[in-house]
């Protein structure tokens, strides 16, 4: 019964908006892992029948002392009336209560299937996000490990074709290298990799393209600082640990990363893929990257901070997480939630421009939201903190120029050369997920402050209208985080 009650938790994580279905999954123990992702997605491909089915019987009223989680109900009614071996759990006080309502339940079930004009069990099957089958399936070749080269040679001897068309979505048997990103291959959406050797044994990291924009972008040293030791990097919010590996990857093992993740359960699946990934140079640890001061010890020397906090996920439509929303109707965007998630976003630029030795800052999120990319970007560059630090933009030229699109200036208060500089992604389009990326660099205290007087010289009637707006995103931001 453990089992079910791993994987409602899991779904009462997603019903809180707490992450994506792969990074919940993330912090279930490996040896039941697989096990456990089978039944949540499986759960959710048909969350809208099972619900529509429990609704019509007394279970959940009946049985609350031993149901006391919807999604419990959820998870062992779908193995009940779906799975073909019922509920595996040995015989004990959950699963007779639901037994009890079996009857009930195949009737109901039955009764969907006539009102829905369906003839079996799977034509109650959601359907997914017709975006994600136009995005390919993205593999990290992790040079921790091996090389592109040996790669590329590995999959061309297991019956895969290289392209060298990366704008077009590769065949089932073919990939090509992706033109961004040179560790990246991309294939099929419908290539299997989870049973891959590759993937257990390190060699490959499943990471979409835009994910691996943050690390890239950072560009972390790999040298020596002038005669204080290794160059240091910080990953501020590291978990499940794919952005903090391509940092690893990218300074050739050397200097060091230092990992941050609050979470006990999340830091233990950090663990586990930095020593999956042969990852020698990151030091993780389990603290909370706001909760320590910027001139502690464990800032000494760190010139690169990577920043990807908590966000809505807005952005993100893969194979999985389109399940999120199946069954339900579209919602206006909960402009509460946003707003708090802004105000912590913001707080972590500018604890991070707090840290002295810090040159170079990317901030990233998954979500398509102005609120929380250039609304954050804008309040972080008029911030005290930017001003005091010398911190603005890096130019387009420094951020993946190659790159078409770019941030939004239309009513966000940011210039046309700030919106440049920033990084966006569209869903599918872009044959990504939703993405944003900034990156703040440093430059002298007070050519920054020279920099702010100049753009509000330049048009006094923007500064005034961008100060009231930023002070009504702030009142909106209190309200939000008393509520």
């Amino acid at each position: 019964m453990n089992f079910y009650k791993e994987a409602a938790e899991v779904l009462d994580n997603l019903d809180a908006k707490k992450g994506s279905i792969q990074g919940n999954l993330n912090v279930v123990a490996e040896k039941n892992r697989k096990r456990t992702a089978a039944l949540v997605i499986e759960t959710l491909k048909y969350k809208s029948a099972l619900q529509t089915i429990i609704a019509s019987t007394p279970l959940l009223t009946q049985e609350k002392r031993q149901l006391p989680s919807p999604n419990l109900a959820l998870v062992l009614v779908h193995d009940l009336l779906l799975a073909r071996g019922g509920i595996q759990a040995s015989d004990g006080p959950i699963k007779q209560a639901v037994q009890r309502h079996q009857t009930r339940l195949r009737a109901e079930l039955v009764k969907l299937k006539i009102r829905r004009g369906v003839a079996d069990n799977e034509g109650l099957e959601e359907r997914g996000d017709e975006r994600a089958g136009r995005i390919p399936r993205y593999v990290r070749v992790n040079t921790n490990v091996w090389t592109v080269d040996a790669a590329i040679a590995h999959f061309e001897g297991a019956g895969f074709t290289r392209i060298f068309t990366p704008d077009v979505l590769p065949e089932p048997t073919q990939f090509s290298v992706d033109p961004h990103i040179p560790h990246l291959l991309s294939f099929n959406p419908s290539t299997p990799f989870a049973a891959s050797p590759l993937l257990a044994e390190g060699k490959i990291i499943m990471q979409d393209k835009a994910s691996c924009f943050p690390a890239y972008i950072l560009v972390p040293p790999a040298s020596f600082g002038s005669g204080s030791g290794p160059m240091r990097v910080v990953d501020a919010t590291a978990a499940p640990g794919n952005k903090t590996t391509a940092l690893s990857a990218l300074m050739g093992n050397k200097g060091q990363v230092t990992a941050f993740e609050r979470d006990s359960k999340r830091f233990k699946t950090l663990q586990t893929m930095l020593k999956k990934a042969r990852c020698g140079n990151v030091v993780p640890l389990n603290k909370d990257f706001l909760a320590v001061d910027p001139d502690d010890k464990i800032f000494e020397g760190v010139t690169h901070i990577l920043l990807d906090p908590s966000c809505s996920g807005s952005g993100i439509v893969n194979r999985m997480d389109y399940l999120l929303e199946a069954g339900e109707e579209e919602t206006a965007v909960d402009q509460a939630r946003l707003l708090k998630l802004e105000s912590f976003q913001l707080k972590m630029i500018k604890h991070a421009m707090k840290i002295k030795s810090a040159t170079r800052i990317t901030y990233s999120t998954c979500s398509i939201h102005k609120e929380e990319n250039e609304f954050v970007v804008f309040d972080a560059l008029r911030s005290e903190e930017a001003a005091a630090a010398g911190f603005t933009l890096a130019p387009r030229s420094d951020v993946l120029p190659a790159w078409p699109r770019r941030g939004l200036s239309d009513g966000t208060g940011l210039t046309e050369d700030h919106a440049d500089s920033l990084v966006r992604c569209v869903p599918g389009e872009d044959r990504t997920n939703g993405f944003f990326v900034a990156c703040f660099v440093k430059v002298s205290a007070a050519s920054n402050q020279h920099e702010q007087k100049r753009a509000r010289e330049e048009d006094p009637a923007d500064e005034v209208a961008e100060t009231t707006s930023r002070k009504k995103r702030k009142k909106k931001r209190k309200k939000a985080e008393q509520a």
